[in-house]
């Protein structure tokens, strides 16, 4: 039988050492380049529970209509910050469908390990048993079919885990759930273990499955650092810092010095990548491990996925803080970690550029910083993956980019930034539906709606629309509407229950769709090199643009030179002359050819400028070499190529 078939028919492993993790089977290959594909994220619990045809599609011009007769924006909010909603792995299973017609091609799935019973830590980054499934997003079996589905439409799953912490399994010896912080080398002793109720216990039994934490290599009282906490202060080149010893907001920090916990929980994960066949993993809290330590965990992972066959198995780091501390963590651990996630001050500057609020090269010119510290454009862009919205916004304000848009489609204009920058884009659950938390005239509802507060659940709306959240605690894990809250409106987007947001008519969806659809067809618009594209109007000399204005950059490969163009604005029509290689341009006739138009895409008998397949002559003026781009849309994007 197959390593599959042998897990899967026993109840889940009590000790990681024993399973015999399998090599060189058959497993899904990694793709050839990893900026050839699209990821998409999405939290389990907030994307899908598979029943969306039992609900209406929200009407956005009608929102009062899609709240119950006794719904209030406090319960509302409640309901998002406190609840599982009820998303199921099944339920992502039944959108591939969705999520293949809009183009992504590979699934970045948010954590599913097994929570404890007793709270409601939907998140899914508060692990008490880290070799199963928690029972609310379904079973192992399901994870299995989700990716096995999955990879037979062509599409990859990358899983979300955590090695540097577990959830709140046991309390402090003193009786206290957490006290101060003691800095290193002092500790507090470890006290008993939760059972799943909430109450105590000082021994762990096999049968005991929702106490303490699993699997039994997890149970050493020096596999943590029982600090205490909080404290995210401390010397970044430290490996004992504060913010790397102290307890992670009451979750407990693992200690990986002289013990083998880090070999325990890569093995845990070893374990997930076999059975699962995934193709990837997202290393959560990166930056929370000393950098050595995060290069042999890569490094373990990395062999044992090579061994299995997967060439190129995919490894992304959450590091947050500056840009720098991210390129620290991809210089030290090397090759053995793909890329890390843009969550620094690039997310904020991708946002304020596509706003039209920041002068292009804000943005654009990070690229050229990428390339001096690379070597070259095309390393950049095997190294980021480009974030525009994600569930934590680690940096910057708790919105997301469409709260307050000046249109339903004005998010394109930083998904289009993504799609055909340097870089791997990342596109968040809901950002193709133009999500953006609750309306501006409810905010005042909402005490906590604050910028500056750790207010993430409005950046985490259950698309799916569920009419009630799951019940507190325990009560949550029955099954069906047993299982349910009726006290609470369900957490559905803008301040909605019960309708769900799954519209592959949406304007985002199509104009998003449209474009990922070019970046497949065209290999330049993936791995060419890139340049910002000066700019003029009205015969003026050709210069970078201000914020605003056109946003137009090309990615040239070999002869092949891909324009992009982004109207910054949100509310008003553009256009300019916009540079081009002349070095390309092969003869006097030379043309580019329209082949993406997100106005045209979403326009019924679309009769505006540059059509789809209309042919663009290339001018000289001072031997400049320009193409005239005239009246595009607000927040649209054009792309034109010189070989299509």
């Amino acid at each position: 039988m197959s390593f599959q078939e042998v897990i899967l028919g026993q109840p889940r492993p009590t000790s990681v050492r024993a399973v015999q993790l399998p090599r060189r089977q058959e497993f899904f290959p990694s793709p050839q380049d990893w900026r050839d594909e699209v990821i998409y994220f999405l939290l389990p619990d907030r994307f899908s529970d598979g029943n969306e045809a039992q609900r209406p599609l929200l009407d956005r011009s009608n929102l009062a209509g899609a709240r119950p007769p006794d719904f209030s924006f406090d319960r509302w909010a409640q309901s998002g910050r406190d609840r599982f909603q009820g998303g199921t792995i099944a339920g992502i299973r039944s959108k591939l469908g969705y999520l293949q017609g809009l183009g992504v091609t590979t699934l970045w799935v948010g954590p599913i390990f097994k929570q404890r019973a007793h709270l409601d830590t939907f998140h899914g980054y508060a692990i008490q048993d880290f070799l199963d499934v928690d029972p609310r997003f379904g079973t192992r079996r399901d994870l299995v079919d989700l990716v096995a589905a999955a990879h037979a439409q062509g599409l990859r799953v990358i899983l979300d885990v955590v090695f540097n912490h577990s959830g709140t399994n046991w309390i402090y010896a003193n009786g206290q759930r957490q006290p101060p912080f003691k800095p290193f080398p002092e500790f507090y002793q470890k006290g008993d273990w939760f059972d799943g109720n909430g109450g105590l216990v000082s021994v762990l039994t096999p049968d005991a499955v929702d106490a303490g934490v699993w699997p039994n290599e997890l149970q050493r009282d020096d596999y943590y650092t029982r600090a205490g906490g909080v404290d995210f202060g401390g010397d970044f080149d430290d490996p004992h810092s504060a913010f790397r010893r102290t307890d992670f907001f009451d979750l407990r920090d693992f200690n990986f010095d002289g013990n083998d916990a880090l070999g325990d929980l890569a093995r845990c994960y070893k374990y997930w990548i076999a059975l699962t066949d995934c193709d990837g993993l997202r290393l959560d809290t990166l930056k929370h491990v000393p950098e050595e330590t995060g290069r042999n965990f890569c490094g373990t992972i990395k062999e044992f996925a090579a061994n299995l066959g997967k060439a190129d198995f995919f490894l992304v780091g959450e590091v947050a803080g500056s840009d720098d501390d991210a390129e620290r963590y991809r210089a030290v651990i090397g090759h053995n970690l793909n890329a890390t996630l843009d969550i620094g001050g690039i997310r904020r500057t991708l946002h304020a550029v596509a706003k039209g609020m920041l002068a292009p090269e804000a943005y654009l010119h990070l690229s050229a910083v990428w390339a001096d510290d690379l070597g070259s454009h095309r390393d950049a862009g095997t190294r980021h993956v480009s974030i525009l919205d994600d569930h934590d916004h680690v940096s910057g304000e708790k919105l997301r980019f469409s709260t307050d848009a000046a249109s339903d489609w004005q998010v394109v204009a930083g998904v289009a930034l993504q799609l055909f920058t340097l870089g791997i884009p990342c596109i968040y659950y809901g950002t193709e539906q133009s999500l953006a938390g609750p309306e501006k005239a409810v905010r005042g509802f909402l005490p906590d709606f604050r910028p500056d507060t750790r207010a993430d659940e409005f950046l985490r709306e259950a698309m799916f629309g569920p009419e009630h959240p799951r019940g507190a605690g325990r009560a949550g894990l029955a099954a069906g509407g047993a299982g349910l809250d009726p006290g609470l409106p369900g957490f559905g987007p803008f301040g909605t229950a019960g309708h769900h947001s799954f519209n592959p008519r949406a304007a985002a969806y199509v104009r998003i769709a449209a474009l990922i659809g070019v970046r497949q067809r065209f290999p330049v618009l993936r791995s060419g090199r890139q340049y910002q594209r000066p700019i003029s109007n009205f015969q003026a000399p050709f210069a970078l643009p201000a914020a605003g204005e056109l946003i137009a950059w090309s990615r040239i490969l070999d002869d092949e030179e891909a324009l992009c163009v982004v109207n910054g604005h949100g509310g008003a029509r553009r256009g300019g002359d916009v540079l081009v290689d002349a070095t390309l341009i092969g003869n006097a006739g030379a043309q580019f050819e329209v082949v993406a138009n997100t106005e045209q895409v979403s326009t019924p008998g679309f009769a505006g400028s540059h059509p789809v397949g209309q042919r663009l002559p290339v001018n000289f003026r001072g031997g400049t070499a320009f193409v005239e781009i005239r009246d595009l849309g607000p927040s649209e994007v054009i792309v034109l190529v010189n070989r299509s």
